[in-house]
């Protein structure tokens, strides 16, 4: 196992700790023994600095590379928050609106019927759109990826693309945030990926993370553990080019890209998904400077939007759960990679995970020790 300092930087009053806890390291190890797990990176923030950075396991088992804080990881439908929060800053400068419908700004979204989806129900989930698998919706890393608009518009003449009446009960859906991704692109006039680069990623300092691997950075290999047996199988299923070579149990998968940035496209390491829940824990502000205002960061975490399988804010959710108000989360998880932060705006702490397995871990005894935690 690893740890390692995280980043400093001017308002930052301490770095993390360069030793890992024994407490701590002793509870990576038996989520990783229980869930399978190759490498994990691991921060906890709060509003001013990095408590704690660190890396265990291999990033790539075939080499032994080790996971760090600063791997790159496929954030997957962890993307969906920060282009929540960079639709946020069109709402707040009057170029986006909540109630209008999302037909105002891409026509194609049109609903048959004659209640039609706003962009403020793309944001929660509660447009009534379907959810197909995204399985294939990916594309090896040297190769040009689709047109979103072409994967959109093929998405939404499917008859049912419409599964609901808009505004009922939440249900989670990529399409709702490749919808809204192109809403950005509508109003901001540029592609949507360089909008969450100027509107959040360059203001928070999340340099190391955009929508590329960076060549010279250290990147963790997605893994999908199966028997050998499964492997023609899952070579099938997965775009040519995308699964690689076996290493013991796991079928690791060589870079790839998902296609529709807006719902799943960041590549980053775990240092900058803490600052970004810095920027949250600071209401809109991080080391001095302000994204959005505290009254629309605030808001972004009420959950008031009943669903299944969470319940929803605007970008953020949460399972159901009686505590009101204790924590909200993104989850991002695809083949190769299985990622959760979360959010404990009362406790002011922060905890992000990332891990290059695909399939789910039970994180929560770790995070319990985590947020009861003194931290120095």
């Amino acid at each position: 196992m690893h740890s390692y300092p995280s980043e400093h930087h001017p308002d930052d009053s301490t770095d993390s700790p360069g030793e890992t806890p024994e407490w701590l390291a002793e509870a990576v190890a038996t989520m990783m023994d229980t869930g399978r797990i190759p490498g994990l990176s691991l921060v906890v923030v709060d509003s001013k600095r990095s408590l704690y950075a660190g890396g265990f396991g291999t990033a790539d088992p075939a080499t032994g590379a080790p996971a760090a804080p600063t791997t790159a990881y496929l954030w997957f439908s962890m993307t969906k928050i920060v282009t929540a929060t960079a639709a946020m800053t069109l709402v707040e400068n009057g170029r986006l609106q909540l109630d209008a419908p999302a037909a105002d700004y891409v026509d194609y979204l049109r609903a048959p019927s004659a209640s039609q989806p706003t962009v403020g129900q793309l944001l929660t989930h509660t447009a009534g759109l379907s959810n197909p698998l995204p399985l294939r919706w990916v594309h090896p890393a040297e190769q040009e990826p689709p047109a979103v608009e072409d994967l959109l518009r093929s998405v939404m003449s499917r008859p049912r693309a419409y599964r609901h009446a808009p505004g009922q009960m939440a249900r989670y859906t990529n399409i709702g945030y490749l919808a809204l991704g192109q809403s950005i692109e509508a109003v901001s006039g540029m592609p949507v990926t360089s909008y969450l680069q100027q509107a959040v990623l360059d203001p928070a300092g999340m340099t190391g993370t955009g929508f590329a691997y960076r060549p010279g950075t250290p990147a963790a290999t997605g893994y999908v553990r199966a028997p050998r047996a499964a492997d023609p199988l899952l070579r099938r299923l997965l775009p040519p080019g995308v699964a690689g070579t076996r290493h013991s149990a796991y079928l690791g998968l060589r870079p790839f890209y998902v296609d529709g940035a807006a719902y799943g496209g960041l590549v980053g390491d775990v240092a900058d998904a803490g600052r970004f829940l810095r920027l949250h824990l600071g209401d809109g502000r991080i080391q001095g400077r302000r994204i959005l205002s505290a009254e629309t960061a605030r808001s972004m975490r009420v959950i008031e939007h009943p669903g299944k399988p969470f319940d929803h804010g605007i970008g953020w959710f949460r399972r159901p759960t009686q505590k009101a108000g204790d924590w909200v989360e993104h989850l991002g998880a695809g083949a190769g990679f299985w990622n959760v932060m979360r959010l404990y705006p009362e406790q002011g702490l922060g905890i992000v995970v990332m891990t290059n397995s695909t399939t789910t871990y039970d994180f929560e005894p770790l995070f319990a020790l985590l947020t009861t935690a003194s931290w120095p």
